[in-house]
């Protein structure tokens, strides 16, 4: 009995040597612990370089619908208005701006210069007193994207509710 014990049988012995025996020399992956972390860091930031060439290829686009819809609103005199902020807690502040409301709850206009601001922020009583300057935003295509349903629209959309057929009359086509 005790040579029995002693002695283990073949099919255990190369049981217990398949995982080593099947494993392959040494490949990429497995040389270095670090060359994964590293390969995955590098495919993250190219992700993120071509996320921010897809946007701003987005803003350029939206920037140049804008442009033309301000030469079809100048030529048709299209009355640009005061450009208030409107507070989170409620009230409103003045600004420098004039130009159009682009939603109908006025939290998002352009000016008169085809600049975009976001028209909604906290406000204080230096800024009820004095008025605020709302810092310029790159043109989205979508305006509201990431909001509540209901609270997206397209810039084309918004852009032709201040001038109703606007892209007809537009001196260049949009696409």
């Amino acid at each position: 009995m005790d040579s029995k014990d002693a002695d283990p049988s073949p099919a255990r012995a190369d049981s217990a040597d398949a995982p080593q025996a099947q494993r392959s020399p040494a490949t990429p992956r497995d040389s270095e612990p670090g060359d994964w972390a590293q390969r995955r860091r590098e495919a993250a930031a190219e992700r993120a370089r071509m996320l921010a060439a897809r946007q701003n290829a987005e803003h350029q686009r939206a920037a140049r619908i804008v442009s033309l819809f301000l030469a079809v609103a100048k030529a048709e005199g299209l009355a640009a208005q005061p450009l208030r902020v409107k507070g989170y807690g409620g009230g409103s502040a003045r600004t420098s701006l004039t130009g159009w409301y682009l939603r109908q709850d006025q939290s998002v206009g352009i000016d008169t210069s085809g600049r975009f601001y976001i028209l909604t922020r906290a406000l204080g009583l230096r800024d009820h007193l004095f008025g605020v300057d709302p810092a310029e935003e790159p043109v989205p295509m979508t305006i509201g994207e990431g909001g509540r349903d209901g609270d997206i629209v397209p810039l084309r959309t918004a852009l032709d509710r201040l001038l109703p057929g606007w892209e007809k009359r537009s001196p260049e086509p949009l696409a």
